[in-house]
């Protein structure tokens, strides 16, 4: 009888020292100047601007009112697209604009700031990941939005958080064995719901993991009527006490149509921007964490995509500087993980739309 074969789950890279966050100081004479200046150039330049939630809510406005989006990466990508505009704006972080790119390698992708960066992403090295992923041929790779070009290229299939569980469960009933990054977090809630035979890179959102399950039964005592909305992102004590799991896409529609009328919110509190929009009689509670030494109540806020300022996208408008490039021969690998996901989500009747899950 042949040994059974023990696999050490991959530690994650390093992702270095984490910035901290910097909001952008304008007078209100300042920000109307600059915000005419942008619409002005987009429209020079046959531009459309897409925003992540986790945005400064005046970036997400001016998404709307310029005619683009506000939404999850995979969205963002494919709204870009559906789009006539030559030039796709993109605030969030640096692998947004890629798959943006890998969608769209038509058009020209700007950013506000390149050095957008995420901590996924960062943990997850393609040479490192691609080294794992070939001693361990018989696995198939599955990866989360939240990862380079070169690392979805690498990849079988990328997946969502909405849709990673009816992909898994669907591999799992084929009898494939599963390589997944990098979220540890993201993928013990998958395995633990699927059953499936799963290897976790160590990668974490350095934004959920320091969400504090012991902080949110407190705040939960105070406020017994709010719904816990958490995003799977987050550890599994935290997942645990969770009232609804789901999408950034998944927790604002659960605000809007759940009757609860307080919520406790585990995610970046970017999201609230739009979850006051569509639901402004609810009242939202962030949700405690830990922030470096867990000085902090709470500091849900990712620094990088604090780093989206009005200042640094009129730059990339007038300049041209911040382009996203993705060399074509990994574009055209890449895109085939993504097109297989949205493939799968068409036959199973799953919407993926606006749900990419960071």
């Amino acid at each position: 009888m042949a040994a059974l074969q023990t696999i050490i789950p991959p530690a994650a890279h390093p992702v270095g020292e984490v910035p901290p966050i910097e909001e952008e100081q304008l007078t209100p004479d300042q920000r109307d100047a600059l915000k005419a200046r942008i619409k002005q150039l987009m429209k020079e330049q046959d531009a459309v601007l897409v925003a992540h939630y986790y945005t400064a809510g005046e970036m997400q406005d001016l998404a709307i009112e310029t005619g683009g989006c506000v939404s999850d990466s995979l969205e963002m990508a494919r709204f870009g697209h559906a789009s006539k505009a030559k030039t796709i704006i993109v605030a969030g972080v640096r692998f947004m604009g890629e798959t943006a790119k890998i969608l769209n390698p038509e058009k020209r992708v700007l950013m506000p700031d390149l050095h957008a960066e995420c901590s996924l992403d960062l943990s997850c090295p393609a040479d490192e990941f691609a080294a794992f992923c070939d001693r361990h041929p018989d696995r198939t790779v599955v990866v989360y939005a939240n990862t380079s070009a070169a690392v979805k290229a690498r990849a079988d299939w990328m997946v969502t958080s909405s849709i990673a569980v009816p992909v898994v469960q669907h591999l799992k009933d084929q009898g494939e064995k599963i390589i997944w990054a990098p979220d540890r977090y993201l993928g013990d809630y998958v395995q633990k719901t699927t059953g499936a035979d799963m290897v976790l890179w160590q990668g974490s959102c350095v934004v959920h993991e320091k969400f504090k399950a012991d902080g949110i039964r407190e705040l939960k005592a105070q406020h017994p009527e709010a719904a816990i909305l958490v995003h799977p992102e987050s550890p599994a004590e935290v997942v645990a006490l969770a009232d609804v799991v789901g999408s950034t896409t998944q927790l604002i529609k659960a605000v809007q149509q759940l009757p609860n009328p307080s919520f406790i919110v585990a995610t970046d509190i970017g999201i609230f921007h739009k979850m006051r929009e569509v639901a402004p009689n609810k009242l939202l509670l962030e949700a405690p964490s830990g922030g470096r030494g867990a000085t902090c109540i709470s500091c849900a806020h990712c620094p990088w995509m604090a780093m989206n300022w009005l200042s640094r996208l009129e730059q990339a408008l007038t300049t041209g500087h911040n382009e996203i490039h993705v060399p074509a021969e990994v574009g055209a690998r890449a895109v085939h993980s993504i097109n297989r996901m949205l493939e799968f989500a068409g036959q199973a009747g799953i919407n993926v739309r606006g749900k990419s899950g960071d």
